[in-house]
């Protein structure tokens, strides 16, 4: 199998997992955190989405120069509206996914912040730590927030406490 087609059959995976969990989410708990540190619900689910959107400047751009005096982080209002948005970077993902290659994957991938590199990594190391991984880890915590909000929690590698098969 090649490289390519693995990362893109766990991006599926884990878009399927990621959405289950951003489902669970009500509207109505949207600003609830749980500490004055901590994202809000919303805003930790508006992230989440918001690095799938990596995706396609990983592939399509040779960098990305990030000005975080002009970043305007995503921040969906509703469920809705973040399953929506969800849907549709998942969407462009998977196309952009589809058009790539194992030698694209090998290719250097920079990450300026105001001009000065920050590092210059290979597509497919970017890739997994910008998209794959950073959705797991916001993911993780994410079920620790349905959790304490007594939402039933999806199961991510099996089920979960609230997904337990019954007994035989």
């Amino acid at each position: 199998m090649k490289l390519i087609d693995s990362l893109a059959a766990e991006f599926e995976r884990e878009a399927n997992t990621t959405r289950r969990h951003l489902e669970s989410l009500t509207s109505d708990k949207m600003d609830w955190r749980p500490h004055k540190k901590s994202f809000a619900a919303g805003g930790l689910a508006s992230h989440i989405v918001e690095c799938l959107g990596f995706t396609e400047p990983i592939f399509n751009q040779e960098e990305f120069d990030f000005d975080p005096a002009t970043f305007k982080p995503y921040q969906a209002s509703s469920t809705s509206e973040l399953l929506q948005t969800f849907d549709e970077h998942v969407a462009k993902s998977k196309a952009v996914l589809a058009e790539a290659d194992d030698e694209k994957l090998d290719q250097p991938w920079r990450l300026k912040i105001n001009g000065k590199v920050w590092f210059e990594k290979p597509r497919a190391s970017v890739f997994r730590d910008f998209v794959l991984s950073h959705v797991i880890h916001h993911r993780g915590q994410f079920s620790v927030y349905l959790r304490l909000l007594e939402i039933p929690v999806p199961g991510s590698y099996g089920p979960s406490a609230d997904e337990q098969p019954p007994a035989m």
